[in-house]
């Protein structure tokens, strides 16, 4: 079967036609995606300043937080000892009827006496009531008769400011280490 020239040329304007609409609507399409990238573009554009300058500050705040962080590490040591010691100091301030103000202690060392090794604390112990009361705490310590952990004590400096009228409360600073055997 021959078919005309005509119906050739019909044939080759319908498939004309639809290869255009084809790409009409893709051109379409593509046109509307575009309009919308540039849309998008617009808007991160409109965000990339503010989200710069709150990443700075995030950046800021985190490098304060660190810098915080660190400082109250370097303010408590590590060691649990530090916080068993801490309560029987506790104990023994109530028991003399003193208020601890202060402490402060240090990470602990290890030193080594007579074959032994003991882990030593220093304390900075700021204590305020009246002046008996002091004495007391500060004999206390000394003698290590309420310690319910075994550790001794050695008093390094003791600095009393006290006002000097009958029934005052004075406080005073007791820097103390404190020994405790760790065995081997």
């Amino acid at each position: 079967m021959k078919l005309s020239k005509k119906v050739w040329l019909i044939i080759g304007i319908v498939i004309f036609v639809i290869v255009l609409a084809v790409l009409f609507s893709i051109y379409s399409r593509l046109a509307g995606e575009r309009e919308q990238l540039d849309n998008n573009l617009s808007a991160a554009q409109v965000l990339l300043p503010a989200l710069t300058a709150q990443k700075g500050n995030l950046e800021d705040q985190l490098a304060q937080a660190q810098s915080l962080l660190d400082s109250s590490r370097a303010k408590f040591p590590e060691s649990v000892e530090s916080i068993k010691y801490g309560e029987d100091l506790f104990e023994i301030a109530d028991d003399c009827d003193v208020e601890i103000t202060r402490l402060t202690a240090s990470p602990p060392t290890d030193q080594v006496a007579g074959g032994a090794t003991y882990s030593v604390s220093s304390f900075v112990i700021g204590v305020e009531g009246n002046m008996s009361d002091i004495l007391d705490f500060v004999d206390a310590l000394r003698a290590g008769v309420d310690f319910q952990l075994p550790w001794s004590a050695e008093l390094t400096a003791v600095r009393i400011s006290y006002a000097g009228e009958e029934g005052a409360t004075g406080t005073a600073t007791i820097n103390v280490d404190i020994y405790a055997y760790k065995g081997e």
